[in-house]
């Protein structure tokens, strides 16, 4: 088990790890070129917003160890998580795996109190302030985190060549962001001569399928994306643990599963619990497998505070849908 140390002292930033190869058209996956979701990739990446805020040290890098041993390789964290200290952890955690190509660091920027995004100078401080405390020299996936108002098209794309140029972010991805900024953003980067966004960030869930089906799915389609499924579980809803607004999370990073209590919620539980009984799984299995099994949708973002919650994650690749089940899924949760 990897130990993290509790109180790090100011991160040194690594510099023996070699830049991508193909930083545009590397695949997310361990250096595929094919398409991930025509790949036989892992379905799951670590989300890394439980770090430094509800897992300690000690349970993080047990967690992360857990991860990689189950196959995984991405982990997706941003910079102002737990105030940057998510980052830190992760990358007290890359320091001690033997090879970091095995890894993808996804990471987002333009939220932490110390690094505000106004122009191409300051994102690219956020930048490096994020690749200091991940303790390595490139970020494998770098979301702009929302629209970012403060910062304009062009500053914003001046800072993305900078980046891309010197390998310091291999591919660039979306998280919240308007559709019209989105496709802004997309288009100037394209039109500067690099690969625009080459995978999207999106809330996705059985409670909560949309945006992501009526604006990015179609995009995803088109222009053969990569998908990230946040909160797939509804930040814990759709295991059970919250059945009235009563239930109150331990965490105030879990209150957003409260916002499903109601109608749909409780008909959509009825039914994965159904389908729970029948398959003899947990209602989490389900609503995960649902998930992973998306035609559109790459890799589904969980949450795990400790190895069981982890293992429970990783039961729900077992579990086997049939059309049957999707159908009554897909049904109850229109």
């Amino acid at each position: 088990m990897t130990t993290i140390p509790s109180a790090p002292a100011e991160p040194t930033r690594a510099t023996t790890i070699a830049p991508l190869t193909d930083a545009v058209t590397r695949d997310l996956t361990r250096g595929s070129t094919t398409p991930s979701r025509r790949a036989g990739r892992y379905p799951l990446a670590l989300d890394g917003s439980i770090f430094g805020w509800v897992a300690g040290a000690e349970q993080t890098g047990e967690v992360l160890d857990g991860f990689a041993r189950a196959g995984g390789s991405i982990v997706s964290t941003a910079d102002h998580y737990a105030g940057g200290r998510s980052e830190i952890m992760i990358g007290h955690w890359i320091d001690t795996v033997a090879d970091r190509s095995s890894i993808v660091v996804a990471t987002k920027v333009g939220k932490h109190p110390d690094y505000p995004v106004t122009d191409a100078p300051s994102l690219l401080a956020a930048v490096d302030a994020s690749l200091v405390r991940l303790r390595t020299d490139r970020i494998d996936v770098l979301s702009f985190d929302g629209d970012l108002p403060g910062i304009t098209v062009d500053d914003l794309v001046d800072a993305a060549h900078v980046l891309a140029s010197k390998g310091r972010v291999g591919r660039f991805s979306s998280s919240s962001l308007s559709d019209a900024r989105f496709d802004r953003i997309d288009g100037a980067l394209r039109a500067a001569g690099l690969a625009g966004f080459e995978a999207v960030f999106s809330e996705y869930s059985l409670v909560r399928r949309e945006p992501f089906e009526s604006h990015l799915a179609p995009l995803v389609r088109e222009r053969a994306l990569d998908s990230f499924a946040r909160l797939p579980l509804a930040g814990g809803f759709l295991t059970g643990a919250y059945r009235s607004r009563t239930d109150l999370p331990d965490s105030p990073m879990f209150v957003g599963a409260l916002d499903h209590v109601g109608r749909k919620g409780k008909r959509v539980l009825s039914e994965v619990e159904s389908i729970a009984d029948e398959l003899g799984t947990t209602a989490g299995a389900v609503a995960l497998a649902w998930v992973v099994g998306a035609a559109d949708m790459t890799f589904a973002v969980v949450r795990a505070k400790d190895l069981a919650q982890l293992d429970g994650h990783v039961s729900a690749l077992a579990v086997d849908l049939t059309r049957h089940h999707r159908r009554r899924l897909d049904r109850a949760s229109a």
